[in-house]
Formats: C-alpha cells, structure tokens, sequence
C-alpha cells in the first residue's frame, strides 16, 4: 500500500503523520508513506528526520496574517492545486491522509476530484475551518476528542486518539516506574513559550524552601535560555536548563508533572505517558483550540488548567506546591491522563485507512488488506 500524507506547517500536525507512517511501513516491507508539504514548514526538516521523503508544493496560510500575506496565500492557491495535481499524478497513491496545514487541503480536495480514497485526522478538540471542508468530501474523520465530532457528519467520524510516535511506547510501559526526587519538566513547545518561561522565574522565589527536594528540567527555546538559567541559579535550584530537548520521550520518564502548554500532540504524549500536568493554553492558537483541548483534560481529572491571563508566579508556585504534597491526588490524575490515552491510535487508523482503500476491490472483502 501507498500513502500519502498531506499537510505540516508545526509539529502538531505533521508528528501524528509520522505515527501513522510508521506503523504502515512496519507492517510490510513493501509498504510506502510519501509526504507532502511546504518548503517552508517544520516538515522541511523532520520528515527526512524521520526516513521519509517529502515532496513540496507552493502553498501560504491565509488565517491569522496580514492583508498582504493573505493575498499572496490567495495567489498562490491555484498553483498549490496544480502542484498536488502532478504530485498525485507522479506518486499514484492508494490512499491519502489529510493532517491538516497549509498543504493539506489542495491536496485531499485534488485527491478526492481523482477519485483516490481520502481521509483527515482532525487532532484538536475543536476542529480548524480546512478540515471542516474537508470532513463534507472525505470518506472518514479520524478524532482525537469526542468533542470535535459536532463538526462532521456522524457516520464518517472515528475517534482514535492522536497516534504518537513509537519512540513514546517505551514510556507508556514503564511510565508508572519511581524516579527519585520530584522532577518537573517545563516546556513551551520546540521555539519555547515566553509566558510560561517569565511564569517559571517568578515561581521560583515563592518554591525556595522546597528547593530540596524540586529539579527541574526546562525547554526554553534560544530566546529565552540566559535569562531563564539565571533564575535557577539564582534561587539556587537543581535544574537543567536546555534551548530543546531531543530525546522528550526520556524526560518524560523521569518526570513527575508537567508544566506546558496544550498542543494536541502534547496532550497526546501526557496521557500515553500517563503524567499530570498543569496546563497554560498558548492564547492566541487558532479557534482558541489550545484552551478547548485543555479544558477536556480538566474535564478528565487529568490536569489542572488556568490561563496565560491568570498567570503569576505565585498562583504556579502554589499549583507546583499543592501537586508535590499530595501524592494521592497526583496518582489519580496519572490515572485519568491514562484513560484518556490511546496507545493503538496509529494501528486503529492504519487499519481503516487500510479497509477504505481494498474495500471496492473486488479480489478483497471490505477492509481486508493484502
């Protein structure tokens, strides 16, 4: 089988690709996964990362951007379409996966005009205004929250979960193991979050009597490094202070609670790996969908949420305190985060996308793969 998956532009929606790349290219070594993007997006640089081939088109986004660059977004749009024209042309896919992005819908849109089998993988709670065209010509949704079902026709949703890459597996198995000391781990997403980071180095002055027994572990961005490893080492506190972290699925393990953002991938990886978190949505995401996906895991009891208007220093010293002095309640957020995760989120949207490409031919029963 030959897929193709179409979109990127942040990690968000192209590490759910490579999930779903994954686990088909390791079921038969004739398997393919294409890409396709931008020349412009973290794609560019993660895909070929992965061991996948990306092809690139012209495409601009044309929310949330001035006059200027939504008219050029405009320009461009008929070349987008005639790029995924000759990209499914030459590449002759048997299915292809929209994740959503600048690229993503030029080329379901062309996909479904070829009649080739055609699916997005929605990873929000609430759902972007491309998939929601989308979701109207496609043969299925694929969720990742109940709640952005309304926005589709019922008979084509599923909800899977966020597929996460293998490399968190790991951590899921062993995720309940102790770790000495009470480790933090504080992240922002791979360019850092400046409110989460001024937060973090304020919080620090109201914690200075538990810096015994808190280490920390802190993705910055570059922006943000000095300034942020000052603080630590001003207040004097165990901690290591890193532009980005390569290897999240190891600190992951040796963490106790999370300081983040609410990105779906990072929701993704904190309920697979089981971790309470305290959740500060990023308050300009597009539809507000940050806050959305945070608001379900609080739903969940899977975390503590407030927003970046209702962030201080003391209120995330106080949240940090009450979450290190409480154990029990801590495991019962593990709990819940781990009801919430949905380790076989690639395999069940593999094995669909697989059924809806064989079940019109003829020498195949409906969703029965070679």
């Amino acid at each position: 089988m030959k897929l193709l998956v179409a979109g990127g532009g942040t990690g968000g929606h192209i590490f759910p690709g490579i999930a779903v790349a994954e686990e088909l290219t390791t079921r038969a070594p004739n398997n393919e996964v294409v890409f396709v993007g931008t020349q412009h997006g973290i794609e560019a640089k993660v895909v070929p990362q992965a061991g996948f081939r990306l092809c690139t088109i012209p495409s601009r986004g044309l929310k949330r951007v001035g006059f200027w660059k939504k008219l050029w977004g405009l320009f461009l749009l008929p070349f987008s379409f005639l790029a995924a024209l000759r990209v499914l042309r030459k590449e002759k896919p048997d299915f292809v996966l929209g994740v959503g992005g600048y690229s993503s819908g030029p080329l379901v849109l062309t996909a479904v005009l070829l009649r080739i089998p055609a699916a997005i993988q929605e990873q929000n709670a609430a759902a972007g205004v491309t998939n929601r065209i989308l979701g109207r010509f496609v043969k299925a949704v694929f969720l990742a929250f109940e709640q952005a079902s309304k926005d589709f026709p019922s008979h084509k949703v599923h909800v899977v979960g966020n597929p996460v890459r293998r490399k968190l597996f790991d951590n899921y198995l062993r995720s309940t193991s102790p770790h000495p000391g009470f480790n933090v781990l504080v992240f922002g997403g791979s360019m850092g979050a400046r409110g989460i980071n001024l937060g973090m180095r304020e919080a620090l002055a109201f914690l200075e009597d538990l810096k015994g027994e808190l280490h920390f572990v802190h993705q910055t961005g570059k922006n943000d490094l000095e300034k942020v490893q000052a603080a630590y080492v001003e207040h004097r506190f165990s901690a290591e202070v890193l532009p980005f972290i390569d290897d999240m699925s190891a600190v992951y393990a040796r963490s106790e609670l999370i300081v983040c953002r609410a990105g779906a991938v990072t929701l993704a990886e904190l309920t697979v790996c089981k971790k309470p978190s305290i959740l500060i949505p990023f308050p300009y995401a597009a539809d507000d969908h940050q806050t959305k996906n945070a608001r379900a895991m609080e739903e969940a009891g899977a975390a503590v949420v407030f927003l970046e208007s209702e962030l201080t220093g003391e209120r995330l010293a106080t949240e940090i305190r009450a979450l290190l002095k409480d154990p029990e309640r801590r495991l019962k957020m593990e709990r819940n985060a781990g009801l919430m995760g949905r380790p076989e989120a690639a395999k069940e949207l593999v094995d669909m996308c697989i059924g809806l490409t064989y079940s019109k031919k003829k020498w195949l029963p409906a969703g029965k793969a070679p």
